[in-house]
């Protein structure tokens, strides 16, 4: 007779082994806003513990950031002590300028590339693109979960606020990439502030490629439309400018728009996005 505790284990296998590799991971998009002293109630001095607090609290796994500059991506990396990031400065290449960076739990994922492109007509140049009014860039990420082995694709971009040709070259440019970049079909994250909304053409042509994170969330899609709060809660925020796009081998299972205040202030003038996602 077969000894029931070997039968156990049997069945204890047969569900980790199902069971491990179709795990949910927390995913992010937050435009931080840059460090400034000249905000007032809203400099970073003033929010950063709130900001860095409310991270703790949702602990995403992965995470696009927009508008960082060094200095706070060095003070989340030392707060939150188990993240590091990739991700250049959009001036040089290196440190100077606001990053796209993409922090994430070391003890959950592993790089394998990471690479930063410019948003222009020469993407692999430090440069402006079209009418676009400052450099603008998208970072990416190959990653292995260590757990699991699955490999992954993140991608995470901040469009120009003033050119309109700029943000609709843009959104092909990125789509262009993911083509060229992704030929073994891994599951693709994208994530930022686009500066459009969703009836724009570039956040439509986007949209005709990727899923919409918060369309196609299977189980609740929560909080409110708009993501650019401007600092002013005493009005309600309509613009929704911020989004997580995913491919086909992504499952979006909740969405959500975190909206946390404290004091009647904001932690950023944008609400972040997390998502919930497993891979298929």
């Amino acid at each position: 007779m077969t000894d029931w505790r070997s039968t156990l284990l049997l069945f204890a296998g047969i569900f980790i082994s199902t069971f491990c590799f179709s795990q949910e991971m927390k995913m992010m998009t937050y435009n931080i806003k840059y460090a400034n002293e000249n905000d007032g109630e809203n400099s970073w001095s003033h929010r950063k513990e709130f900001i860095t607090n409310q991270l703790k609290f949702y602990e995403p796994d992965i995470f696009g950031v927009q508008e960082a500059l060094e200095s706070q991506l060095d003070h989340f990396t030392s707060e939150l002590n188990t993240y590091d990031f990739v991700g250049v400065g959009r001036e040089d290449g290196k440190k100077k300028g606001e990053f796209s960076a993409i922090l994430y739990k070391k003890n959950l994922f592993k790089v394998l590339s990471a690479q930063t492109f410019w948003l222009s007509d020469t993407p692999e140049k430090i440069s402006t693109g079209w009418d676009a009014a400052l450099p603008r860039i998208c970072t990416y990420a190959l990653f292995e979960d260590i757990k699991s082995g699955k490999k992954f694709y993140f991608f995470n971009t901040h469009f120009d606020h003033i050119g309109e040709k700029a943000r609709l070259e843009s959104a092909k440019l990125i789509l262009k990439k993911i083509k060229e970049i992704n030929t073994e079909n891994f599951p693709v994250v994208l994530t930022g502030d686009f500066n459009l909304e969703p009836d724009s053409e570039a956040i439509q042509t986007i949209s005709m490629e990727m899923n919409d994170a918060r369309e196609v969330a299977q189980m609740v899609s929560f909080g409110s439309e708009g993501t650019f709060n401007g600092f002013n809660f005493e009005e309600p925020v309509t613009r929704r400018i911020d989004y997580i796009f995913t491919n086909a081998q992504v499952k979006v299972q909740k969405y959500g728009v975190l909206t946390d205040s404290k004091e009647m202030r904001y932690p950023s003038d944008h609400f972040p996005l997390l998502v919930l996602v497993e891979f298929k």
